[in-house]
């Protein structure tokens, strides 16, 4: 029988809508406003929506087009992410002043493990306070955050009272608290999973932890030990300030199959943006591009090239992409499903990492950005 974990001080923090925040910050005439950062042309995809955008269902990743359907005055900006690392920078540096044990997960968003704190303030729910009114006072933006015992409840609390909240789930609340959501509301749980949950009769938190380890693993693989620990409130992981990320990417489900190249052309196009705005984000580079591809008998086929050199720009990771694209055209059968991965990833002195494509569960299970999004 395994030895149950230690118990931690967990804080995930997560910045309120940040890339928009920091736009209405910086043009005092957005403030209130519906404002989408990205592109706004008709293969543009929203980067990041305000709240006030989110109230139409504007939300990110989503086609400009239909983000202008749903609300017809949205304001689109064009990214700035030198900007959003700058601030990011400042707001880990907030972070730095309390715990070392800091694992970044993006430019907006991270855990900090404060079971020993540099100001022995030794309460993680004072620290979270601290972190968030510095955050307010020096970058003039706000943070949600969750305080719990493990990194898996933590990151469920940060988003429970957003936006500008704060969370505490107590170790004897755990169990209780993960039994009420939804299932969709676990990481690494899309839309295709909750449904095929759905039809198990899987609906929420509590519905999952009366399922056995063996009967989870028999239906959703590998990942099913994951569930079973997850609806119990059970994350052993460690905050891990030098964990490597391994593969960064995106994909998309129609509901209808592509057939003509020129709707597959069309479809890369929004996938690119799509996964170049999470490289940018997670300041992230690679060496090696793949592609995927579903057909309509459901048969998936990968791709991949890699050009010898780190992929710098996005004209060069979309010129990559369609070069793929190109080599199984004509889809005569139809796609159901095409998406990119950007591989090999590597940091500036870095040599390249050998890696992986995980499905949706694993992937975000281990923390991978990855992102699925039907269409």
């Amino acid at each position: 029988m395994e030895e149950p974990a230690p118990l931690r001080k967990i804080i995930h923090v997560d910045m309120d809508a940040f890339f928009a925040s920091v736009e209405q910050r910086d043009h005092p005439e957005l403030r209130g406003k519906p404002v989408a950062v990205g592109g706004s042309s008709k293969r543009g995809v929203v980067a990041a929506a305000s709240y006030e955008a989110r109230t139409f269902g504007v939300r990110s990743a989503m086609p400009s087009v239909v983000a202008l359907r749903r609300c017809p005055d949205l304001i689109f900006t064009k990214p700035r992410f030198e900007v959003y690392r700058a601030v990011s920078r400042h707001i880990r540096e907030i972070f730095a002043r309390h715990t070392d044990l800091i694992e970044p997960l993006s430019l907006d968003e991270a855990y900090l493990d404060v079971t020993e704190d540099k100001q022995g303030i030794g309460s993680a729910v004072k620290i979270a306070k601290a972190i968030r009114a510095a955050i307010r006072e020096e970058t003039g933006l706000t943070a949600s955050a969750g305080v719990s015992y493990n990194k898996f409840i933590a990151k469920l609390a940060s988003d429970q009272n957003k936006p500008d909240g704060l969370c505490v789930i107590l170790p004897d609340q755990g169990a209780a608290f993960v039994a009420t959501l939804p299932v969709r509301r676990f990481h690494g749980v899309g839309p295709r999973s909750a449904e095929k949950m759905a039809k198990l009769g899987i609906e929420t938190g509590a519905d999952l932890a009366a399922r056995s380890e063996e009967w989870l693993c028999q239906h959703f693989g590998s990942a099913g030990r994951y569930l079973f620990k997850a609806a119990r409130g059970i994350d052993d992981r460690i905050v891990n300030p030098s964990q490597e990320r391994k593969s960064l990417g995106g994909e998309l489900t129609y509901f209808e199959d592509k057939r003509s190249d020129e709707d597959l052309r069309a479809a890369l196009d929004e996938i690119v943006e799509i996964v170049w705005e999470r490289i940018e984000r997670y300041e992230t580079r690679g060496r090696t591009i793949v592609l995927k591809a579903r057909y309509s008998d459901f048969r998936t086929i990968t791709r991949s090239r890699s050009p010898g050199h780190i992929i710098g720009s996005k004209a060069e990771f979309a010129e990559l992409g369609h070069q793929l694209l190109d080599a199984i055209l004509p889809a005569e059968m139809g796609i159901r499903l095409l998406g990119l991965t950007l591989t090999n990833i590597v940091k500036e002195g870095d040599t390249p990492q050998s890696t992986s494509i995980s499905g949706q569960l694993i992937a975000k299970q281990q923390e991978l950005p990855f992102v699925v999004i039907e269409n």
